[in-house]
């Protein structure tokens, strides 16, 4: 592209004077009157401008843009463009990426690393659902945001540790990985990924956030992290994670004093790693998230945590969210809600027994949503209005693939008024009855929320 061919007419200046706007018959009086057609070829335009033009474009065609000429030559090496880098990478030939050179990667994050914001990489299968699925994904307040989504293949996941090896010189904030199908991380092997980790751990020094699920991750690569995030990581999400055991959780809750976001699962959980996150030392925790899932249904027994060690975790950071998700069979229940639990968020993705939401009533005072996704054919009417009855801080129920009668769901709203924010409840779930029928549900809920509530209606496609 030659610099003079982009040339554009930008305005007409009629010199009569003051400056006038064109009117119909302009054309008309040309010969009365002076024209002068200012030319701005895209040269002249402002960096600022070019630069937005720029982060428009695709990697390569920055390249051929910077080829105009010398003004945008000099923003292709503005350092603003390049802190953000997005790239594909071992793409399938059905793809409708184009795959980027590996050493045009190399190359780029070898120059601009110190500077990167955040870093893009795709790798191939990644559906639009996936990308949907995470919307707030990359924060633009980060010196560096590595989010690496892979599919279920073996060299996506091997190319997303190659990748990481590279960051040597960057200062990460946010790091994430992502597997979009099964959790192909825990096909590549565990020494080359902690090595690939570590590489991480060690150059970041500020590492903030981490997401690291469904990895090789180990107790020896947590203790790296402590040593050189210590006083900087706030957010820690390492859930199926099978080569972590408490005592590398605990590693990080004695010394990552400003942790305040934790993410694991139970069989991690233990009183040792509750009362160290409770110690004078530590910061209010805000969030605890509990995965609570069985590998193999029926011969897991799961401990039991002591209601002191809850009672401690309370104490020193009352305003935290305990939230706890469970995907178990009913038989593995037993060790759950027999004593007071400060749970405030729970989600049943299985079926949960008519017992086990009995107990959820008389020992989570703290509740402030609760999610029923399957329980059976037995309805849930005194469960149900036992959750109102004693769970004073509820806010949000959802319910699908179980049974309440009419009577009872009315009841249930009208004990709990309009703190009820969230009430998200299928069409199907609800039975009527001698008191109320379908059509009459609707208003009778309506007039105890003091607004307008319709069940959730399944569609039929």
């Amino acid at each position: 592209m030659k610099r003079n061919s982009l040339s554009v007419e930008n305005k007409i200046v009629q010199l009569s004077g003051a400056v006038k706007q064109p009117k119909l018959g302009f054309y008309s009086s040309l010969n009365q009157t002076h024209t002068h057609t200012v030319h701005l070829d895209w040269g002249s335009l402002p960096h600022h401008v070019v630069l937005r033009i720029f982060q428009y474009l695709p990697l390569l065609d920055w390249a051929r843009a910077s080829s105009v000429c010398r003004r945008w030559n000099e923003v292709f090496h503005i350092l603003d463009l390049w802190r953000k880098f997005e790239f594909e990478l071992n793409q399938s030939a059905t793809s409708y990426f184009k795959s980027t050179h590996p050493d045009l990667i190399q190359q780029i994050i070898k120059k601009h690393s110190a500077h990167l914001q955040y870093v893009k990489p795709y790798f191939k299968a990644v559906s639009e659902f996936c990308k949907a699925f995470y919307p707030k994904r990359f924060p633009v307040f980060l010196q560096l945001f590595a989010l690496i989504e892979v599919d279920s293949s073996v060299e996506s996941a091997e190319a997303a540790c190659g990748i990481l090896s590279q960051l040597v010189n960057c200062s990460i904030q946010t790091l994430g990985l992502i597997s979009t199908a099964k959790p192909s991380f825990m096909n590549v092997s565990e020494s080359h990924f902690v090595s690939a980790l570590t590489v991480v751990f060690i150059n970041s020094k500020s590492l903030s956030s981490i997401k690291i699920e469904d990895t090789p991750v180990d107790d020896p690569s947590l203790k790296i992290l402590v040593a050189n995030n210590s006083d900087t990581l706030r957010l820690l999400k390492m859930s199926n994670c099978p080569h972590v055991s408490s005592d590398g959780i605990l590693c990080v809750a004695d010394h990552c004093q400003g942790l305040r976001e934790l993410v694991l699962n139970y069989y991690i959980l233990t009183d040792e790693l509750l009362l160290a996150l409770s110690s004078e030392t530590h910061v209010n925790l805000e969030h605890l998230r509990i995965e609570v899932v069985s590998e193999n249904p029926g011969q897991i027994k799961f401990h039991a945590i002591k209601k002191h060690s809850w009672d401690a975790l309370i104490k020193h950071s009352p305003r935290v969210n305990v939230v706890m998700y469970f995907f178990l069979c009913e038989a593995e229940f037993e060790m759950f809600f027999k004593e007071e639990t400060p749970v405030t968020h729970l989600y049943f993705g299985c079926s949960v027994s008519k017992v086990v939401l009995g107990q959820i009533g008389l020992n989570c005072p703290r509740l402030t949503e609760l999610v029923v996704c399957a329980n059976g054919l037995q309805p849930l009417d005194n469960e149900l209005i036992c959750v109102a009855e004693h769970c004073t801080n509820l806010t949000a129920l959802g319910l699908s693939e179980c049974e309440v009668s009419c009577s009872a769901f009315v009841e249930f709203v009208r004990l709990c008024g309009r703190r009820l924010t969230q009430l998200s409840i299928m069409e199907e779930v609800l039975i009527p009855d001698e008191d109320y029928s379908l059509d009459e549900i609707p208003t009778e809920v309506s007039k105890y929320l003091g607004r307008v509530w319709f069940p959730d209606v399944m569609l039929l496609w």
